[in-house]
């Protein structure tokens, strides 16, 4: 805590006035990150490609948490019911991304029996194995082939 204060170029009593623990920290730190996500993930609302914005999106969502599993893992060690505390954040970041899905869907980009927790599933199971020791699975290929399983099929042709 005292290096963090020094790196932030506050005193030790300011940051420890704002944030008591580490895991306060950490917890504000969390909720500013999940945040942002819902803030990054309504800029794409508005894309004329609404398949493209949601893949986007769950990549960065992808990529974001598995750099900070580390965090959520101390915070759930410390005892911290991460759900509860980021409720609000974490209502919104389902809020947009259940507009970026259907969005997609209504265009039919995306098959339309996805619900976002199926998506969501999908999205941490390639978190947890790609970033899991002595993996061999690679996050981009198997969100890659989430993707290809995402897109609606074709119309079917009626010509012969």
């Amino acid at each position: 805590m005292d290096e963090i204060a020094r790196r932030a170029g506050v005193g030790a009593g300011t940051l420890y006035r704002h944030f008591p623990t580490k895991e306060a920290l950490f917890e504000a730190v969390l909720i500013a990150h999940v945040d942002g996500l819902a803030r990054y993930a309504q800029r794409l609302v508005g894309s004329d490609r609404p398949d493209e914005a949601l893949f986007d999106f769950v990549g960065r969502l992808a990529s974001e948490a598995a750099s900070k599993r580390n965090l959520i893992d101390a915070l759930s060690g410390a005892g911290y019911d991460i759900k509860a505390t980021s409720s609000e954040s974490k209502a919104a970041l389902e809020e947009v991304f259940q507009v970026l899905l259907s969005r997609a869907q209504d265009a039919g980009l995306v098959r339309p029996d996805v619900q976002p927790a199926d998506l969501m599933g999908l999205v941490m199971g390639a978190c947890a194995l790609a970033t899991a020791e002595r993996s061999d699975c690679s996050q981009s290929r198997m969100l890659a082939v989430v993707y290809a399983g995402l897109r609606a099929e074709p119309a079917a042709s009626t010509s012969p």
